[in-house]
């Protein structure tokens, strides 16, 4: 990196795919589950671009649901972003890219490179990887749009593959076509053939090249990317996008806008190893395995005479016997069993759960619901009451809030709890509860050092979350 081009990394984070369905929801998608290792996809995505002397700090482009997952996990690591740029809408990945380099341009100068990555890939960084972003880098100065084509190692048919033309030099090709997800066949011809790669959705772009190009070939795009940073607003750490601008994008890829159109396109083949994560048979791929090709993730799980096949359970402990080629995950409200081999048939199955009303919310929300301070689990739920979980980050509080239709009652099962209630405070330790009549104002925050704990027992007509009447609020949620 150089102060003249410096190399900005542009992490889309926006995604709510549920091909990993039950983990991956709607309110909690994959790219910011721990799938495989300690730390989520997100996270290890930022921690891959964290060295300064190759990238200058990530723009992150998120939905505002996710803006505090965002900023959370981000702080988790120890990575430090530029800007979180905020979508009101989905519109896909033209306008995302376009509202990023805009804003990265006006941020770090016409002279600036972006490096866009999706949150949700697994990537392991070698040599061949850190060769393949100087070689497109140079490219990217150069005036070329640098993507990369991942060599293929199986006739996948969940991924786009990118045909290559002529050798370019300095390791870069000319980009033939792209070419659609395939039929298995098609996929075996390709590879057969050779010269065909996997589409990795990962591009590297001088600001100033990118730019012109979406004027010229998308120029609707480019209008509302431009409209929709040129009247954004801050919110907290946040930028909001305009909706009105970002709105009146169409809602296309990039690859459909920009590449398949660009006379500018280059591509720089790699070999490191790459995967999407697109569904649980690419989990299973992407995971060390036991002498009898099983995976299991979160340690939950007891397999007898059972052959390649991937298990996941947040909680409950699984028990397998004498099975061959399975997906078992369970959540902690869902549980899904299928063969690992055709997992890509989750997504027809959350289609279903979806379209009906008894079960769209297993497609939408997690029995755990994470907040910025902290979070809460649904524990038991009947008429006219129910019982949560929640937890409190040390050094976080709710907003200030009263309900129109439930009082509350809070046990504190560990950490210490600062409790108002109509002005007046009380504090809270280890086994001492309290009583919040209903309509009254009243806040909870952790003054300590550990995580609060406590239970809460709604009671009343009314148990929506939406009977929160927000008063004062950190979070900007008021």
């Amino acid at each position: 990196m150089t102060e003249a081009n410096p190399i900005v990394p542009v992490v889309l984070a926006g995604g709510q795919g549920t091909r990993l369905w039950p983990m991956s929801r709607a309110s909690r998608p994959k790219q910011f589950l721990p799938l495989t290792g300690p730390t989520s996809l997100y996270q290890q995505t930022l921690l891959r671009v964290a060295d300064a002397s190759r990238y200058a700090p990530a723009v992150v482009i998120t939905n505002s649901e996710y803006r505090f997952l965002v900023a959370e996990q981000a702080q988790e690591v120890g990575v430090a972003t530029a800007a979180v740029l905020l979508e009101p809408v989905a519109r896909n990945t033209a306008a995302a890219i376009a509202a990023a380099a805009l804003h990265a341009r006006a941020a770090f100068g016409p002279g600036a490179l972006i490096h866009v990555l999706a949150s949700d890939h697994a990537v392991v960084v070698d040599d061949n990887y850190w060769w393949s972003v100087d070689a497109a880098a140079a490219a990217a100065k150069a005036g070329r749009l640098v993507t990369f084509g991942i060599t293929p190692t199986a006739p996948e048919t969940g991924y786009g593959y990118i045909e290559a033309g002529a050798e370019l030099g300095n390791g870069e090709r000319a980009v033939a076509r792209f070419v659609e997800k395939p039929d298995r066949a098609t996929a075996e011809r390709m590879l057969s053939a050779g010269g065909y790669y996997w589409n990795s959705g990962t591009f590297l772009l001088g600001v100033e090249s990118f730019l012109a190009e979406v004027q010229t070939l998308a120029p609707e795009t480019f209008a509302a990317a431009q409209a929709a940073v040129a009247s954004a607003t801050v919110d907290l750490d946040f930028i909001r996008l305009d909706e009105a601008g970002f709105a009146s994008a169409p809602n296309i890829s990039v690859d459909y806008a920009i590449f398949e159109k660009s006379k500018k396109v280059a591509m720089v083949p790699v070999t490191y190893a790459w995967s999407d994560l697109g569904a649980w048979d690419a989990v299973w791929k992407a995971s060390h395995k036991d002498d009898a090709g099983n995976v299991v993730i979160n340690g939950n799980a007891t397999l007898s005479d059972t052959r390649n096949s991937l298990v996941v359970s947040e909680k409950a402990h699984i028990a397998v016997e004498g099975l061959d080629d399975v997906a078992i995950i369970a959540s902690e409200d869902a549980i899904y069993v299928g063969k690992l081999s055709e997992a890509q048939r989750v997504g027809p199955m959350v289609k279903a759960l979806r379209a009906n009303k008894a079960t769209q919310g297993l497609t939408e929300i997690h029995r755990t619901a994470y907040r910025p301070w902290g979070g809460y689990s649904s524990v038991l739920s009947g008429d006219r009451f129910q019982v949560k979980r929640l937890f409190v980050k040390p050094g976080k509080k709710l907003s200030l809030q009263k309900h129109h239709h439930r009082a509350e009652h809070w046990v504190v099962v560990t950490g210490t709890a600062e409790v108002t209630i109509d002005g007046k405070v009380t504090m809270l330790t280890e086994n001492e509860s309290i009583y919040l009549p209903l309509g009254s104002v009243h806040r909870l925050a952790n003054p300590g050092k550990i995580l609060l704990e406590l239970i809460e027992v709604q009671t009343g007509s009314y148990l929506g979350e939406d009977d929160i009447i927000r008063i004062e609020d950190e979070f900007g949620r008021a």
